[in-house]
């Protein structure tokens, strides 16, 4: 009998129910339980999980190692995907494989890399793979020269941390007066220049930002599966233009990819964004996580998630080809139970796994936003 497998998630994004869900769904139809901690007891990811636990708040990065070795511990975890404090986890990997688990997440140099965007930009580009032109910014008169000089070659301004994950601070430098126009209709990224310069000369430590050209659709996230030998099993791309979604093959977006995937060691689950400058790709982004949307190459009839775990459990799956390349789609917002009470209970033995979109309640509260993104045919 082939023993049932058990996958911690630590406090990760509310779209990662669905990586859960495909990991239940496997096609070895091998038994897997689900382990999630989270600083939120309405996550959906606490209420989706087989057992959760609240985390503990203001920990130190190496106060959150020794947490992580006591739940792989004591709740028997087999694979562990981190996504809170990543890099100091990856650096004791010895520790939790001496644990019995293995942490489905690159190597501390690949990691380390991809943590700064300058240093990532500039590795890249010592590849050959091509990235915008950019600026690093910490202060006023650097802001003022970088902005000049993306509008003097007809570009729009805009900055992002030059360390964080997602669009978190992603701002567009407009040169427009801030108005009533901007308290109009939803909130918008684009931030007057004065006001962006007001804040500096206001804050009390110094930025640490990027500023780049505004890039162009369409945006193209590849998603790749590569092995501790640094051989790529799996890589597609997920197309966004606008709010029409599809998938992709091309090389002109995998190639790249793939270089960066195997080149710099990202094991397991990484994602490589791409935007247009001009008329050709550019690298926009690497994340060194699964993505949040990783769960729509299901259209392809691709379970990644769980090849991912078979790679870190040294059962290699090999070349994972898409057998079919899924229609364009949408994707909307629906619906997913929450825990009746804020603390998380464990969710009984005998309780089969939450369908994909369950139906709502009135005994199970259920929360609406972007939790539970469906995805929909276009």
């Amino acid at each position: 009998m082939v023993s049932r497998v058990r996958v911690w998630l630590n406090r990760t994004y509310a779209e990662n129910v669905f990586f859960m869900d495909q990991l239940r769904r496997n096609p070895s139809d091998r038994a897997v339980e689900i382990h999630a901690t989270h600083g939120d007891p309405d996550s959906p990811v606490l209420a989706a999980a087989d057992t959760a636990e609240l985390e503990p708040e203001n920990l130190s990065p190496a106060g959150y190692v020794e947490y992580a070795l006591d739940q792989c511990g004591r709740r028997g975890i087999d694979v562990f995907v981190p996504r809170l404090h990543q890099s100091a986890i990856v650096a004791h990997r010895a520790e939790f494989e001496a644990a019995g688990t293995a942490v489905l997440a690159p190597p501390p140099e690949a990691v380390a890399v991809f943590h700064d965007k300058v240093i990532a930009y500039e590795a890249v580009q010592a590849i050959g793979v091509p990235v915008p032109p950019w600026y690093r910014v910490r202060s006023e008169d650097e802001l003022v020269a970088a902005v000049e000089e993306l509008e003097a070659g007809g570009h729009k301004a805009c900055f992002k941390p030059a360390s964080g994950a997602g669009g978190v601070g992603f701002r567009i430098i407009t040169r427009t007066p801030f108005s009533l126009t901007q308290l109009s209709g939803f909130p918008s990224p684009y931030v007057p220049l004065d006001l962006v310069l007001e804040a500096l000369r206001q804050a009390e430590e110094p930025v640490d930002w990027l500023v780049m050209p505004r890039l162009e659709q369409p945006e193209v996230s590849v998603d790749c599966l590569t092995g501790p030998d640094n051989r790529i099993r799996l890589a597609v791309g997920r197309t966004k233009n606008g709010r029409r979604r599809g998938f992709t093959l091309h090389e002109q977006w995998l190639d790249p990819a793939r270089r960066i995937a195997e080149g710099f060691g990202l094991h397991y689950l990484s994602n490589i964004q791409f935007r247009m400058f001009g008329d050709r790709p550019v690298l926009m982004d690497v994340n060194t996580r699964p993505a949040g949307g990783l769960h729509q190459l299901s259209l392809c009839g691709v379970n990644a998630p769980w090849a991912a775990v078979q790679l870190a459990l040294g059962e290699d799956p090999g070349e994972v080809t898409p057998p079919f390349l899924g229609q364009d789609y949408t994707v909307v917002s629906g619906l997913r139970p929450l825990r009746p009470v804020s603390l998380p209970q464990q969710r009984p033995e005998t309780m089969d796994p939450l369908p994909a979109v369950p139906a709502p309640s009135s005994a199970q509260p259920v929360d609406s936003v972007g939790a539970a993104a469906q995805v929909l045919p276009l």
